[in-house]
């Protein structure tokens, strides 16, 4: 039988945005769409704080990736499950028609502004960090910025890679990208745990070559390559001791250099 739970309405606030679809992954895995404040603006990759009323009716918010891209006229998030987390642990059981609390005002380092002009640009994720990158490779804007767009997820199992393999599968027959996509577009799948066609952490097929072998492409240089970094807080400082071996540059919305890095979402308690 499946948990339910009842969340509290929140019709009350200015802020409240009602749930239009939702998909579970895996046990652990849930994307959902909400309708989206005709005054939201945003850029690809930002954030913004949503959640539900907490049980002390005060709104319990925080940060999530907005997955669609900026041209939607819905928004999306895809989130994991903490059985005891304050807020997941009600927000995994939203339904159609249920509302959650938006705070619109995006924010967020991975957007194409932040980064210098270069020729190829690597989107790098574990887990749920794949969010922001869902709304990236959907946006138009990359593809007329860069030459080739490389996707690097990495997971435990399979199934945990199932949302970023649907998404970028039906790229190829979108009708606003889906031409751009072709022949710019690579993804580089792994898992750690689970036998599947390629294996480990991003930092190890970035620093052995692994990656560049098995897409057959060149090696990652500072002069051309960019790059966009979002997982756990260990995930983020290994891979920019791996982007910086490569001469790559921290930057920011205010400095624009070689990559950058979502700091958002270090916490697991979510």
């Amino acid at each position: 039988m499946t948990e339910t739970a009842t969340i509290p309405p929140v019709k009350h606030l200015p802020d409240a945005q009602t749930v239009t679809e939702v998909k579970h992954w895996t046990d652990r895995l849930f994307s959902f769409r909400v309708t989206r404040p005709q005054t939201l603006r945003f850029r690809s990759g930002e954030f913004v704080m949503i959640g539900l009323m907490g049980d002390n009716d005060k709104p319990l918010l925080r940060a999530y990736s907005i997955a669609s891209p900026s041209w939607d006229e819905e928004l999306e998030f895809y989130s994991i499950k903490v059985p005891d987390g304050p807020l997941t642990s009600k927000l995994q059981h939203i339904a159609v028609g249920d509302e959650i609390i938006l705070r619109p005002k995006p924010v967020g380092t991975l957007v194409i502004d932040a980064l210098l002009p270069g020729k190829r640009v690597w989107f790098l994720a574990t887990g749920t960090g794949i969010a922001p990158f869902a709304s990236l490779m959907r946006d138009p804007e990359v593809y007329e910025k860069f030459d080739e767009v490389v996707m690097m997820h990495t997971c435990r199992t399979a199934a945990e890679l199932e949302y970023g393999r649907e998404l970028v599968e039906g790229l190829k027959n979108d009708e606003l990208i889906g031409e751009m996509v072709e022949g710019k577009l690579k993804y580089y799948p792994t898992t750690t745990r689970e036998e599947s066609p390629f294996m480990g952490r991003i930092t190890d097929n970035l620093a052995s070559g692994k990656v560049f072998s098995d897409l057959g492409i060149a090696p990652m240089d500072a002069e051309h390559d960019r790059a966009m970094v979002c997982g756990s807080l260990a995930f983020n400082k290994d891979v920019m001791a791996v982007l910086e071996g490569f001469g790559l540059r921290e930057g920011a919305n205010s400095e624009p250099r070689e990559y950058v890095v979502e700091k958002a979402f270090v916490g697991d308690g979510i």
